[in-house]
């Protein structure tokens, strides 16, 4: 593939250090509202967008899934701040965008009017822009590109599916939900379930109790995100993370707890479902962002305003 074409704009915001900083990468549909904007792009043409963005660049975007997010993410920042202002371990979001330079302007003056306090816009005039996650040190990918999400997932980075939703704003605390097989954890037992049935998949759980299971997709975030979670105390930390699984807890919840135990990843909240619906706790709990695999349990959240994200299993 030949090199691509990209420009990075860096902001007057505070500069954090990219080798101790939590480092998350949004697409611009992901964090704004541009379902109309691609439509035209995809039934007019690049010509014709760039156009209607240099026209609009004054015009606000409205605010997409992964907003309330950022929000939440910089309000962590600010908390971590006021505990020590030469706090080197921060949040740190990039906008990773397809669009060329000529025709961003509009996403940086969204981004400052809506206030986030964005560090970086990398606009790529190139198909894959995931390339760059790497050298920006990305922990987290976001984006509305299901062959994005794929491409940085085979790159070993933490990556997942937004979709344009209508979504409820949630508390200022971050609140992180994961899913546990093929999400936090290896889809080993997903894979046992689907050859042999769920006695199957009881019979190797408990053959492999006291062997922690493999890494998910998203295990690297999570204990990124866990590790920011503890210079916090328990009573009045900024993030709280909890861990939403269809296993049953009685035949499949010790391995699970010993696995993050064996990673030393501390989760606020577990929740054993048994295969009941996770959309009654997704309403109480109002997270900022639910990881899942499933597209039913995606769907089913969506349905009742909770920020998604889907971690595609069959890239």
């Amino acid at each position: 593939m030949a090199e691509a074409e990209s420009t990075v704009i860096n902001t007057n915001v505070k500069q954090k250090d990219p080798n101790e900083a939590l480092v998350i990468a949004v697409t611009t549909r992901a964090i704004f509202n541009l379902e109309e904007e691609h439509q035209l792009f995809l039934t007019k043409g690049k010509e014709e967008y760039v156009k209607y963005q240099q026209v609009n660049e004054n015009k606000p975007l409205e605010q997409g899934t992964a907003f309330a997010f950022i929000q939440a993410v910089q309000f962590v920042n600010e908390k971590l701040l006021e505990r020590n202002p030469e706090e080197k371990g921060l949040f740190d979001v990039i906008i990773l965008s397809n669009n060329s330079p000529e025709s961003g302007m509009r996403i940086v003056n969204s981004a400052k009017h809506l206030g986030l306090e964005i560090s970086r816009f990398c606009f790529v005039s190139d198909e894959d822009s995931t390339q760059y996650l790497k050298s920006h040190n990305v922990k987290l990918f976001l984006s509305a590109d299901r062959t994005d999400v794929c491409n940085a997932l085979q790159r070993g980075v933490s990556a997942a599916l937004i979709f344009q939703q209508e979504v409820q704003t949630p508390s200022t605390q971050l609140r992180v939900v994961f899913d546990g097989d093929a999400v936090l954890f290896s889809d080993e037992t997903d894979r046992v379930f689907r050859e042999k049935g769920l006695s199957g998949a009881l019979e190797y759980e408990r053959a492999m109790e006291a062997v922690p299971m493999g890494e998910g997709p998203l295990k690297a975030f999570a204990m990124h995100l866990g590790k920011m979670r503890k210079k916090f105390s328990q009573e009045n930390s900024p993030i709280r993370t909890y861990l939403l699984t269809a296993r049953s807890g009685r035949d499949m919840g010790i391995r699970a707890i010993k696995t993050l135990r064996e990673w030393g990843l501390a989760i606020d909240e577990a929740f054993f479902m048994d295969g009941a619906p996770k959309g009654p706790l997704l309403s109480q709990i109002q997270p900022h962002i639910f990881f899942d695999d499933g597209l039913h349990n995606i769907q089913g959240a969506q349905d009742i305003g909770i920020p998604s994200a889907l971690v595609p299993c069959d890239c």
